[in-house]
């Protein structure tokens, strides 16, 4: 392998390079095409044991982190919320340090962006951000190999982000930096992503643009890739009436993704809140890769921890 992530943690899209990045996209696509051959990927994670603590309820990122471990020959273990009660029962620092000496990584799905940073800090092993509530880059590797996959390529891409700018737009805004994509997201005024990723983003930005709009119609036309999430995230149910109501322009429906490029494709991570922030007609018609991506959470996944463990 021409890259190596040993002992490297992600916390942030951006703890890795626009070159590592494409290591992660480029194994991950080899290994889903079956190569190298899967006896061979049974020996990369051999003895070797992720621990996954999450306090928020999962599907593509629990199933992917233990298949890829499974796959890889290794072992995950769940750690449920009530097993550890972080900054409660034990402090950040002495769990991680726990960790560190019996696990040999950590895929934390956690609620506070912070506690994932304290476990990089003081574990010594690989972390693995996978959901805090700034941002998602398991998410965004896994949105890249699909757009890939249907575009072969993300430079000079126009991708439109439509809802909430919350943790999964802000990898999404990192990552499209990163690769030169051009970005436009449309939020409800009060919903913007938050004004440092936007500032790092621009910052970070290798060939394309970024805008944030208040305008779902302007943000979308001529859209190469449509992208959406829910509305009201685990832990925002006590707003879901007044969300409902302030995001009521800004549903991917036929309509909008008629603004599109012919060809575009509409993404979604999942769960969908399907008649909310997208409709049955797109989340199902014929430009929905939503499985595709829900799929490439796994191979990107073990793509990463192939690279940590090599």
């Amino acid at each position: 392998m021409a890259l190596s992530l040993k002992g490297r943690s992600l916390v942030s899209i951006t703890d890795l390079s626009r070159e590592e990045i494409y290591e992660v996209l480029r194994v991950a696509g080899a290994q889903k095409a079956g190569q190298p051959p899967r006896e061979e990927q049974l020996t990369i994670a051999r003895g070797r044991t992720l621990a996954m603590l999450f306090d928020k309820s999962s599907l593509r990122t629990r199933i992917g982190f233990e298949v890829a471990m499974n796959q890889l020959g290794g072992h995950a273990i769940y750690v449920a919320p009530g097993d550890v009660k972080l900054g409660t029962r034990e402090t950040v620092p002495d769990a991680a340090r726990v960790f560190g000496r019996t696990v040999d990584a950590i895929a934390a799905r956690l609620s506070s962006h912070r506690t994932v940073e304290e476990l990089a800090e003081h574990s010594g092993i690989s972390v693995i951000n996978a959901m805090s509530d700034r941002e998602h880059p398991c998410q965004a590797l896994a949105d890249m190999l699909t757009i890939i996959e249907r575009k072969r390529r993300i430079d000079g891409l126009e991708v439109a982000w439509v809802g909430d700018g919350f943790n999964v737009c802000h990898s999404l805004m990192l990552v499209c930096a990163l690769l030169g994509a051009n970005l436009r997201v449309a939020t409800p005024s009060g919903y913007e992503p938050a004004f440092d990723i936007e500032d790092k983003a621009k910052e970070l930005a290798s060939g394309g643009t970024l805008s944030v709009v208040t305008d779902a119609h302007a943000a979308v036309k001529g859209a190469d890739v449509v992208y959406t999430d829910v509305w009201i995230s685990a832990g925002q149910e006590d707003q879901a009436v007044r969300r409902r109501k302030d995001f009521a322009a800004f549903q991917v429906n036929a309509e909008l993704v008629a603004g599109a490029a012919d060809d575009a494709i509409v993404l979604h991570c999942l769960p969908a809140h399907r008649g909310e922030e997208i409709t049955d007609e797109v989340l199902d018609g014929p430009q929905s890769v939503v499985l595709d991506q829900a799929e490439n959470r796994l191979h990107t996944q073990r793509a990463l921890l192939t690279l940590m463990f090599s």
